[in-house]
């Protein structure tokens, strides 16, 4: 009766006892999250041990020893993503899943395993590659989306995308041209949905075609969007391959900085007035907007190489216990960025902007690789790795 009279029915719960806890900070999240990672990263270690030592003798011996980690990096990445999905723990655990973080890390751990003469030889070819394909592909990208009436800022998120280093490409080009934050989603799950198939296509594609480690260095580093996947296909395909195609990317990387300022001046001058906005960047420092699109991991990847190439070349063959240690640290970090490669891949994304935009990131992708592949043959043929 007592308890009636104060309002509570007997048997309830108290109100008290009925509150939720307080929510986890999302740190706490973001550990578990890379707890994942380190654990597919494990995994990743293991059956890359395991399996062809399980299939030895086998039908199936050449094809195993022949699957290179990020191949099971980027399938378990897939496979945990559909189920933290289902689970509806994809979205908490986000935070850890920092794929541009492992990659740019691993990239600067492999600027010591590449001695710097390597870099000074592909230099020159690297550079003019760039200048040609960056040019080329974000021009007709460009050109294509208009004629598909794409609006002008998904047009340049395209452009920056399949033409210079992907996601962070896009990223760049989003902050210059104020870009919606749902065509930054959409440009960078198209990124991955090409990317990720390169990652196998090409490597095969470079032993049909017959090309040296240097030009399909050159080809992959030209041609796939996301520094993770150059890193993937180029490991595939051979270590000199993947030092080729990281110095390529890197180069291109460079031009990112160049395409962000044209682009903060194209939407400042010509885009905003057309709409009737005022020019918001006409006062703005381009030396510092330069600078801050600027990848800086590009300057660690240089300074790394210059110091490993000293430290070798003054201890002699002391100094490889330290490259073989950097080299596994490097494999670590890589591992991690594949397998949030497939940890951060989003379906939905793509479902939202229809075709015109996958048919004309389709079209620059195709172009992107055949005028590639022309340039790597002619500029690396006699680059030797």
């Amino acid at each position: 009766m007592a308890a009636e009279d104060a309002g509570v029915r007997p048997g309830a719960k108290s109100e008290s006892a009925q509150i939720d806890p307080a929510p986890r900070p999302a740190w706490y999240w973001a550990v578990i999250g890379v707890a994942v990672v380190v654990a597919l990263a494990a995994a990743t270690r293991t059956l890359e041990t395991v399996v062809p030592e399980a299939a030895q003798g086998t039908a199936l011996g050449g094809l195993a020893s022949a699957v290179e980690y990020p191949v099971y990096a980027i399938i378990l990445g897939l496979v945990a993503n559909a189920l933290l999905s289902v689970a509806g723990l994809r979205d908490r655990l986000a935070g850890g899943f920092r794929t541009e973080f492992f990659i740019k890390t691993g990239l600067v751990l492999l600027g010591s395993t590449v001695l710097f003469d390597v870099i000074v030889r592909s230099a020159g070819p690297a550079v003019l590659q760039a200048l040609v394909l960056v040019s080329s592909v974000f021009l007709f990208t460009w050109w294509l989306g208009g004629r598909l009436g794409l609006d002008d800022r998904l047009r340049a998120l395209l452009a920056s995308a399949v033409s210079i280093c992907g996601v962070s490409a896009a990223i760049a080009a989003a902050g210059s041209v104020q870009a919606k934050k749902e065509q930054l989603a959409y440009t960078a799950s198209l990124v991955i949905l090409f990317a990720v198939p390169s990652i196998f296509l090409l490597p095969w594609l470079v032993e049909v075609i017959g090309l040296s480690d240097a030009q399909a260095g050159a080809w992959i580093g030209g041609n796939i969007d996301t520094t993770a996947a150059v890193a993937a296909a180029g490991a595939i395909v051979g270590e000199g391959a993947l030092q080729i195609a990281s110095v390529v990317k890197a180069t291109q990387n460079v031009l990112m900085g160049v395409v962000a300022v044209a682009l903060t001046a194209y939407f400042a001058f010509v885009v905003a007035p057309r709409s009737g906005a005022e020019p918001a960047a006409a006062s703005a420092s381009w030396g510092r907007t330069l600078w801050e699109r600027f990848p800086k991991f590009v300057l660690g990847f240089l300074v790394a190489s210059v110091v490993a190439t000293i430290w070798a070349g003054t201890v002699g063959e002391a100094a490889q216990s330290g490259l073989d240690t950097a080299k596994a640290l490097r494999d670590w970090f890589l591992i991690a960025a594949f397998t949030s490669i497939g940890l951060e891949f989003r379906v939905g994304a793509l479902k939202e902007a229809g075709w015109r935009p996958i048919g004309v990131f389709a079209a620059a992708t195709v172009v992107n690789l055949l005028l590639g592949l022309a340039l790597a043959v002619l500029l690396f043929r006699g680059v030797v790795v």
